[in-house]
């Protein structure tokens, strides 16, 4: 979900671009990423985030809020460049978008079938709060955004959709049994299992290479205070995000084990193509708590190396199925401030 950027709702004065040329230029890189090369822009303007590759991996699919759009919208970038194409509906507001295998079909989270404006801002009376929103429904489509059926009808918060890179399974999160827990289904929506049972919010997941395991980010609240400010936020479709660890299971939900346990905001998590490693988003070594830096760790939480270096935000990072290139979302180099833009990087070892 796009609303850990820390809610960077601001004008922008190119976000109405929809033909985006790559820029390539050393500005891109920062000191200190020796991971990344040849450091490529994709967007320009506005607030683009949790971008992912096709299977073919020609092309992106994200969410973007720009131009015309006051919230975000689903759009198919190009990786060779050119013309940004939204393929949902433009009503109400979008997240979490993917292709299935062949790339002919995509899907992704709207609350349109409720809402054609966007959904109100979250309540932040109780500080820094995501809303999970009762709207939000898990749909399919074809690759141009035609052919729309909604595959979950809870009435209740159903995004966060990916899929395996094996064609086989779809894991998301749904609050239909009164908690953000981890879902799966087939292909065609159905056979949907929950996977976790643990008090907090499960979120975030993706598959490893081979469909084997899963990653994803939760919050486990321990402490009788931290028990109570979790029920009295959920019960309202809230969660507060300030504390977030990575986690790892078995892709049939056994065999769950903790990553990291730094007490802060570790999400988007994704695991290199080797299965052993795993590149997240966090704000650890941040003194205000609202840089985000990219870092890898291995599955097993030792081996801890941080790979961006941006003194702002970046984000949502996706390995190519080689491990030789990196997507990833950020805030820098933008025209205005708080712009979140795509690139897309050389991975080097």
């Amino acid at each position: 979900m796009k609303q850990i950027v820390l809610a960077l709702c601001v004008l922008m004065l190119s976000c109405g671009q929809k033909k985006n040329q790559i820029i390539q230029a050393d500005s891109l890189a920062v000191t200190g990423e020796k991971h990344l090369k040849n450091i490529r822009q994709l967007t320009f303007g506005g607030e683009n985030a949790e971008a992912y590759l096709s299977f073919d991996e020609s092309k992106l699919i994200l969410q973007s809020t720009h131009g015309e759009y006051a919230c975000d919208q689903i759009f198919i970038l190009p990786l060779a460049g050119g013309e940004m194409t939204m393929v949902s509906t433009g009503k109400g507001r979008t997240t979490c978008s993917y292709f299935l295998p062949g790339d002919k079909t995509i899907l992704y989270a709207s609350t349109h079938d409720f809402m054609d404006s966007c959904p109100p801002p979250p309540d932040r009376s109780k500080g820094y709060v995501w809303k999970l929103y009762d709207e939000f429904e898990i749909y399919m489509a074809k690759a141009d955004g035609s052919e729309l059926r909604r595959i979950t009808d809870n009435k209740k918060y159903d995004a966060e959709a990916t899929v395996s890179p094996q064609g086989d399974k779809i894991i998301f999160t749904s609050m239909r049994d009164a908690d953000p827990e981890l879902y799966v289904m087939d292909m065609d929506g159905s056979n949907q299992k929950r996977l976790t049972n643990e008090k907090g919010y499960d979120g975030g997941a993706f598959f490893s290479q081979d469909g084997k395991k899963i990653v994803w980010r939760a919050s486990r609240p321990k402490t009788a205070q931290e028990l109570l400010d979790y029920d009295d936020l959920v019960k309202n479709g809230y969660v507060r995000p300030t504390a977030l660890e990575i986690y790892v299971m078995n892709s049939d939900g056994s065999g769950k084990r903790q990553v990291t346990n730094f007490g802060k905001a570790s999400f988007a998590p994704f695991f290199h193509p080797d299965g052993k490693r795993i590149i997240f988003s966090s704000n650890i070594n941040s003194k205000d708590g609202r840089n985000f830096d990219l870092y890898m760790i291995n599955e097993d939480g030792s081996n801890l190396e941080q790979i961006t270096y941006n003194d702002t935000f970046d984000g949502f990072p996706m390995f190519t199925k080689d491990g030789k290139k990196l997507v990833f979302a950020s805030n820098r180099h933008g025209a205005q401030r708080g712009e979140t833009n795509i690139f897309i990087a050389d991975w080097t070892e």
